[in-house]
């Protein structure tokens, strides 16, 4: 496995975003996402930011596929996480741990003195994994009517 810098709009990054989407969505709704639905929810969480001096956009890569995706914003000496996502088939095998740890390190060389998420506790996978990386959770920063937790974390 290994860890790539991926441009938004770019193949690999759409296809594991909209499996991500489609995840979410899917459990929002109690049942599988339409097609519809994922299309709506694309619109409604655009990630074009993440690149350049805005964003960051970094996959792990397994015989040249895309299996674990995530983003961080720039928000002056603040990163914002969006878009972790594990194909559930490499769950258990430490990917997004290894992921997280590689953005982590591209952030503390960027000046980034701390990450912050939010998420919701349906999510319990994603949840467990910020706890065990060392997130704690904050109260809200944002209005996302999405979501239900906040975490962050320092990088010092």
């Amino acid at each position: 496995m290994i860890f790539e810098t991926e441009r938004p709009g770019a193949g690999r990054a759409d296809a594991i975003v909209r499996a991500y989407l489609t995840e979410v969505a899917s459990r929002w709704y109690g049942r599988s996402a339409t097609s519809a639905e994922v299309d709506r929810a694309v619109l409604d969480e655009p990630f074009d930011d993440l690149q350049g001096d805005s964003g960051l956009f970094v996959v792990a890569v397994d015989g040249g596929a895309a299996i674990a995706c995530a983003g961080v914003r720039f928000v002056r000496d603040v990163g914002e996480l969006t878009k972790v996502f594990t194909l559930p088939e490499y769950r258990g095998r430490g990917v997004g741990s290894a992921l997280l740890r590689h953005v982590e390190g591209r952030c503390r060389a960027r000046g980034i003195t701390s990450l912050r998420l939010d998420t919701r506790a349906d999510l319990a996978e994603a949840c467990a994994l910020y706890e065990r990386l060392g997130f704690v959770r904050v109260a809200p920063f944002n209005a996302d009517p999405y979501s239900d937790r906040w975490y962050a974390k320092p990088l010092s």
